[in-house]
């Protein structure tokens, strides 16, 4: 059965990525009206969604924030599949790749296989950055400079 949300459209497959939570930037209210608009089958949250990076350097934690994981908890716990693959902001997350909390994995990637059958592969694009995967303190050096 599927619902319809109030206003909004139902989809196979949504996906999401670079939200940056915890991030003075994040955009979390537009996060919430994207959401609240949209009932998904399969929601991919796409790395980053989840910045610790900038939580090292400055926490900060909204309740818009929580409410943008409360809102992903409950489309999970009503029935949408929630694939998060983590990106480099939330590197710490890939501990957790293999594992399955309800209706929400965790995966270093993801086959999706769309509805006419033919299949993505699901990752963040950090993946392919070689200064984040090769040197790290590069990769510090440039998150840094984007913040002054």
């Amino acid at each position: 059965m599927r619902i319809q949300p109030k206003n909004g459209i139902h989809v196979r497959s949504a996906f999401l990525s670079d939200i940056h939570l915890g991030a003075r930037e994040c955009r979390a209210e537009l996060v919430l009206d994207f959401l609240h608009s949209v009932q998904a089958d399969h929601l991919f949250l796409v790395g980053d969604i989840i910045d610790i990076w900038s939580m090292r350097r400055s926490f900060h934690w909204p309740q818009t924030h929580n409410n943008v994981l409360r809102t992903i908890l409950g489309k999970a716990k009503h029935g949408t599949r929630v694939i998060y693959v983590p990106g480099n902001h939330d590197e710490l997350l890939r501990d957790l790749c293999g594992h399955q909390f309800g209706n929400l994995e965790v995966h270093r990637q993801y086959v999706h296989t769309t509805a006419r059958g033919l299949q993505m592969l699901v990752m963040h694009g950090a993946e392919f950055d070689s200064a984040v995967k090769c040197h790290r303190w590069l990769a510090a050096l440039g998150s840094h400079m984007y913040d002054v």
